[in-house]
Order: C-alpha cells, then sequence, then structure tokens
C-alpha cells in the first residue's frame, strides 16, 4: 500500500507546483499591468466621464456593486474559516445527501479515482446489495482490487430484518431483503473463486451505521428506522497519518473492529451454505442453516427450533443439539 501511495503523492505535488506557478504569474501580469490600468483611468477614462452625468452615474453604480459583492464574498469566507476548520478536524473530505446530483456524483468519483489500492476492505452494512452487485456502485471497482474483504449483513432470519422491513414502506418486503442479500452472498462467492481472502459474517440487532472502509477512508451512512440507508445522507473520513487520534476515522474503524470481534456473530461457510457459531475462545460451537435461498436452492424462512436447527460440534464429532449449548443470538 505504501508503494502504490507514491503515484497519488507525485500527482498531488505537482497539482500544488503547478498552482503556485500560475498564481505567481498571475501576480507579476497584475503588477506590471497596474501603470497601464492607472493611466487609462486618469486620462482617458476619467475626462469622459467628469463631463458625462450618466457615465458617472453607471461607473458609481457599478463600483458601488462591485465593492458589495466583495465585502459579502471577504465576509462569507470569514464566517466559513470556523467550518472549514472544524471539518478538517474531523477529517471530513467529502459529505452528500440523498439528492445525489452530477456534481456530487462527479466530486465522489474524482475522490475514488484517487484513492491508493487497499488490500483490505471492511463492509458494515444490511444487505450489501447497493455496495456490492449494484453497477452504479462507485465503489464496487476498489473492492473488486482488494485482497482481503471482511463483510458483515444482517442476519436474513434475525428478528432486527424483520423489525427493519417493518419499518420501511409497504413496497419493501422481506422478500426483496432475502434476495439482495442472496445476490450479494452471491458477489462474494465470485470474488472468493477468483482467489480473493472473503468473510463473510451475520449480526442480528437493528443496524444502527453503514460503514466501508478501504484503506485511508470509511463511508459512513446512518441507519434511520423508517427509511432506505441509500437515502440518507454519506459522510466520507479519511485517516490523519501525521495525527491518527484527530478525526472521525479511527472511531469507525474501531466500531467495526468491535462488532467483527464479538463471538455472537455467526460466520458464513460458503461451501456448505451454513452459519458456523464460535465460543468465547474462538471454536467452533454449533452450525446453523442460513436461512435465505442460496444458488436456487429454497429453504425455509423461519428457522426451525433450536433443538433441530444447531448442530453443536466437538472432537468426537456431532452431538445432540439438546446438549448445554449458548443460544444464537
Amino acid at each position: 500500500m505504501h508503494d502504490s501511495t507514491r503515484p497519488q503523492a507525485l500527482l498531488l505535488s505537482l497539482r500544488q507546483i503547478l498552482s503556485h506557478g500560475i498564481i505567481t504569474v498571475l501576480a507579476v501580469a497584475i503588477a506590471f499591468s497596474l501603470p497601464q490600468a492607472a493611466s487609462y483611468v486618469l486620462y482617458e477614462w476619467w475626462p469622459m466621464v467628469e463631463h458625462d452625468a450618466n457615465l458617472l452615474l453607471a461607473t458609481e453604480i457599478g463600483m458601488a456593486s462591485t465593492m458589495v459583492l466583495l465585502f459579502n464574498f471577504a465576509k462569507i469566507v470569514w464566517d466559513n474559516r470556523q467550518r472549514v476548520a472544524m471539518a478538517k478536524l474531523i477529517a471530513l473530505v467529502h459529505a452528500r445527501n440523498d439528492r445525489r446530483n452530477w456534481l456530487s456524483h462527479r466530486r465522489e468519483r474524482a475522490l475514488v479515482k484517487r484513492l491508493a489500492v487497499a488490500r483490505d476492505a471492511y463492509i458494515l452494512t444490511l444487505t450489501g446489495y447497493d455496495t456490492l452487485v449494484e453497477d452504479r456502485s462507485l465503489l464496487l471497482g476498489a473492492l473488486q482490487s482488494a485482497y482481503e474483504i471482511r463483510v458483515m449483513l444482517l442476519n436474513p432470519i434475525g428478528t432486527g430484518l424483520r423489525r427493519r422491513v417493518d419499518s420501511l414502506p409497504p413496497d419493501i418486503t422481506l422478500l426483496s431483503f432475502h434476495k439482495e442479500i442472496e445476490a450479494s452472498i452471491a458477489c462474494l462467492a465470485e470474488l472468493r473463486k477468483a482467489g480473493k481472502k472473503i468473510t463473510l459474517k451475520f449480526y442480528e440487532h437493528e443496524p444502527f451505521w453503514k460503514v466501508i472502509i478501504l484503506g485511508d477512508h470509511v463511508w459512513v451512512q446512518h441507519c434511520h428506522t423508517g427509511f432506505e440507508v441509500r437515502h440518507q445522507p454519506e459522510y466520507v473520513f479519511a485517516l490523519q497519518r501525521q495525527n491518527p487520534r484527530e478525526g472521525l476515522y479511527i472511531p469507525f474503524y474501531m466500531h467495526f473492529l468491535e462488532q467483527w470481534s464479538q463471538p455472537c456473530h455467526p460466520e458464513y461457510d460458503f461451501d456448505t451454505n451454513e452459519l458456523v457459531y464460535r465460543d468465547e475462545a474462538g471454536n467452533e460451537c454449533g452450525r446453523a442453516t442460513l436461512g435465505v435461498p442460496i444458488n436456487g436452492a429454497g429453504i425455509p424462512v423461519i428457522p426451525p427450533a433450536p433443538s433441530a436447527n444447531i448442530r453443536s460440534v466437538t472432537e468426537e464429532g456431532v452431538i445432540p443439539a439438546s446438549a448445554d449449548l449458548p443460544t444464537p443470538r
């Protein structure tokens, strides 16, 4: 990742040198043109204005309008200094609302193009469809270039998903969520076949944040109850390498790691289409069939009773699920 950032740093240095060069040329040009401009105003323009009342009035109105615009611009710049300082402190590099216009779309594309190739990608989301499957996903190319991808999706048979669906408009159903989760799992399976290191986990609780971490940037959206995540404002924070304690990159990064390390979240087995439960020590303690159709194989949406759904694993093999096992959350 360090090598991939060198072209980015070189391009940034060239842009800074070019901008400073242009500013210097403009300053020199203005300085050399001041005598000619002053001579024109004093000896050509002012004699005409002095004997023409209408031209004098137009000149005064033009100068007053110019001064008003300049002073308003100076006031806006001064008032926004604090906002710029706060945005810099939290390392906010991009933000957009749900009304995505062509300008914000262009800015977001430019941001993604400037990203260095990330080795790792971490995703905490609901179904993952708008990030992993949709063609209009701006992060799709960056995710496919990553080697290790960790994904956390909402459990399709959990109570959190049902509460989420109940809070959304009637046209969004449980079946549509299941189809999106199925498409995301299929996409991850293809990336796994291509040699990527893919790890998928499911969480049970209602989502609060959608977090996507790519290298030194994190994309964040709030999962507001009753609204689709795609219609929520999106914020992008960057890692401040000189002072990592500043900015919101580290808090959201740690939030993902905290969710990921909790043993109550089962891991998905791509080979058997099962959820693997582990204990505090990381040892496998049970399995359950994922309640969403994969590759056309229909599976009941309502999970069976725990005694029929969870298989406990010991050193001797499979033991009856009626033994003392932690109940998956």
